[in-house]
């Protein structure tokens, strides 16, 4: 109160003159420091604004789309889900509905809106809140390219001043094509492109009217609004976007009633399903290390695949519900767990457990995968059963060992073994018992060393218990005979077994032992059907490939496939296998396949103890492999389970869908083959009066000579 006191009687003592001069002074005083704060201040704000001339150079971020052979669309690889297009690929409804709800002076002014920021501001002060609202097109594109989402007043001058300066280098309908690809839409959507996809399932030069104002009234609050979310608000959104174009004279009343009655989606869009999920990671797992993770998910790339939705959604569904059937009928088979079962399994119930399954499909000219499944939840389980699985062939081995036999001069109608055997380890290799070639010899033989934990023993048999003797090599692979095939593995030996395998297609180390032939070594569905497709093709292997071209968001091409072919068999070996294993499917363990009516070659597998189950069939254009069992390889529950009785059934159906529209065409015969009609239990030539009578395929010279001596 003194210093007041005291002013104001300085005040008093002063001339008018003075007071006058003093006011001026003053008054200068002040204004020259809030001219420098405000100078200060705007230096600041200017320093840190970024250059509009990188508009130009703007690259957001962009979705990279997966397409199969048609040029669907498989799925996405995106940090945000966005698509450019230019302004005329965009409806003209969309760009009106724009500008009514968010910009209506959006062609007339020049960057900014001094009436709308007058406004805001007026608000903002009467709700004591920082400065916000008020903004342009202009004003919200520089905000969401190049400023922080901050409410202050410093963000909303440098929003205004880069506006400002947008305006001034790029045309209206530049901004606005920026403003409609830039906006968020809700669910990681970014611009008018990808919003039409997810909401509406189409693109977006497809949009009606209605779809149009339900986008545009999604803009300030694209969660509050969404139709997913709150139906009615949205309804009431879309039908405030139709007035204010009917007030903008975009539209007139009769258009917008028709616009407000289109049915509005309550669920996203199935257009970017879930189908080929562990494909689509097989091939980002090929791609992301080639080109980095900021191309794949940021880059707005192209990546064309071999893969068919055709046969790829249809074999998902059927697998699953035979999977599903299987294991109703496993939970009824299997007793319930002892509570030594259950320790020994660390507590877990194994009723609960469910099967497993693979399929996929091979093109065998190219090695292009036309389907791919790796298991029946990718959501559940990422593990790809059908890449990364390392499983027992059993019997679909097979073929390896009848080629190796082929090589080694052994015809179809060739004589094999298919008697009692045993064999010891001697420490360095496994060893034939000589002269135990019946049960009453091997058990005379193994009998002093029982109990022996350093003499090892093995004994193999057959699935039914029970021998058949002597037998043709086609019969031996159509029944799936294992006493046949250790016969073999014995006589051609078991590092050329391994040899062929590896030259078809496996990857996998394959154990040089006499077991091989039953398909103890693990392998996986990819490698078993890339084998299988060499013999189909004629000796050829090509190796399985997922990707045919990638391309930038330019539309350069990045990669193009290129098959790698490798000559492994001759064409003749391969033709003589191909057509004993259609005897597979037409008389032996695979005849659930027969239904087809169309030739099908194939081989049935079950491993030791009945924990995987296998069916690989060829038609002379595609290879389809499918495989069945638990992940932790337990056995399934009931003993009468094979390949044959389980797996074919399914695979079958899948491929009644896959090949319905394809003409049934044979295997292609290549020079030097002959047939010759032979008798089905000697191999010999037959008579008019054999009774099982089977046409043979052979390399020329290599058929029977004898004729049959015996009626059957």
């Amino acid at each position: 109160m003194d210093f007041f006191k005291r002013f104001l009687d300085y005040l008093d003592g002063l001339s008018a003159r003075e007071l006058v001069l003093k006011t001026v002074y003053l008054i200068g005083a002040v204004s020259a420091v809030l001219i420098l704060v405000s100078s200060l201040m705007i230096r600041k704000v200017l320093s840190d604004i970024p250059s509009v001339d990188k508009l130009d150079e703007y690259t957001p971020s962009l979705t990279t789309y997966v397409y199969d052979i048609n040029n669907q669309v498989v799925a996405e690889f995106s940090v945000e889900k966005r698509a450019i297009l230019p302004l005329s690929k965009i409806p003209v409804d969309m760009q009106n509905a724009v500008i009514a709800m968010e910009d209506q002076h959006f062609f007339r002014h020049w960057g900014i809106s001094p009436r709308g920021i007058a406004r805001a501001l007026l608000r903002d002060v009467l709700h004591r809140r920082s400065a916000q609202g008020g903004s342009t097109l202009t004003q919200q594109l520089s905000k969401l390219i190049f400023l922080k989402p901050e409410k202050t007043i410093s963000r909303k001058l440098k929003e205004m001043i880069l506006a400002l300066q947008i305006e001034r280098n790029f045309s209206k309908p530049e901004i606005l094509a920026l403003y409609l690809n830039q906006i968020y839409f809700g669910t990681g959507v970014y611009g008018v492109q990808s919003a039409a996809k997810l909401y509406f399932g189409k693109d977006v030069s497809e949009m009606t009217l209605g779809e149009c104002a339900l986008l545009t009234g999604l803009i300030p609050s694209p969660e509050r609004f969404s139709p997913f979310t709150n139906l009615e608000r949205a309804k009431l959104r879309r039908k405030l976007v139709l007035q204010r174009m009917v007030e903008e004279r975009f539209i007139d009343a009769k258009q917008a009633a028709a616009a407000d009655a289109e049915p509005i989606p309550t669920e996203k869009s199935t257009l970017f399903s879930s189908h080929a999920a562990y494909f689509v990671e097989y091939v980002r797992q090929q791609l992301e290390p080639k080109y980095g993770v900021a191309q794949l998910w940021k880059g707005g790339m192209k990546i064309y695949t071999t893969l068919d939705l055709s046969m790829q959604v249809p074999a998902e569904e059927i697998m699953e519900k035979y999977l599903a059937q299987y294991d109703a009928t496993a939970a009824k088979n299997r007793p319930p767990p002892t509570e030594e079962d259950k320790d020994k399994a660390d507590g877990v119930d194994k009723s609960s457990v469910s099967l497993q399954g693979a399929f996929m499909i091979l093109d065998n000219r190219t090695g292009a995968i036309k389907a791919l499944i790796g298991g029946r939840n990718y959501r559940d389980s990422k593990f790809n059963r059908a890449t990364q699985a390392a499983r027992q062939a059993g019997s679909t081995f097979k073929p390896m060992v009848w080629m190796a036999a082929l090589m080694n001069g052994y015809t179809p109608a060739s004589l094999v073994d298919d008697s009692p055997m045993a064999y010891y380890y001697d420490g360095k290799d496994w060893r034939l018992l000589e002269g135990a070639t019946d049960q009453y010899a091997i058990d005379l033989a193994i009998q002093p060393f029982v109990g022996n934990k350093d003499f090892k023993i093995w004994v193999p048999n057959d699935f039914d218990g029970k021998t058949m003797g002597r037998i043709t090599l086609r019969r031996g692979l159509e029944l799936s005979r294992n006493l046949a095939s250790i016969y073999l593995v014995t006589h051609v030996g078991p590092t050329l077994v391994a040899d062929v395998g590896h030259r078809a297609g496996i990857k996998h180390n394959l154990e040089a032992v006499p077991s091989i032939g039953l398909g103890t070594s693990l392998v996986n569905p990819i490698e078993m059907a890339s084998a299988f497709s060499t013999f189909a093709n004629g000796g050829i292997h090509v190796a399985p490939f997922g990707v045919l071209r990638v391309t930038d968001n330019q539309g350069k091409v990045l990669e193009e496939a290129v098959p790698e072919e490798t000559e492994s068999f001759s064409p003749q070996l391969s033709y003589v296998l191909v057509n004993m294993m259609k005897g597979v499917v037409q008389r032996g363990t695979g005849a659930a396949a027969a239904r087809l009516k169309r030739p099908i070659a194939g081989k049935t597998g079950t491993s030791q103890d009945s924990k995987d189950m296998w069916f690989i069939g060829m038609t002379p254009d595609l290879t389809a492999a499918a495989w069945m069992g638990y992940d932790d390889f337990i056995s399934l529950p009931m003993k009468d389970w094979t390949g044959g009785g389980t797996v074919v059934p399914w695979w079958t159906e899948i491929m009644e869908t896959v090949l319905k529209d394809q003409p049934a065409r044979d295997f292609p015969v290549p020079d030097g083959i002959v047939f010759a009609t032979v008798d089905q239990e000697t191999g010999k030539l037959a008579l008019p009066t054999c009774k099982k009578k089977i046409l043979e395929a052979f390399i020329k010279g290599t058929e029977p000579k004898e004729f049959c001596d015996a009626v059957h």
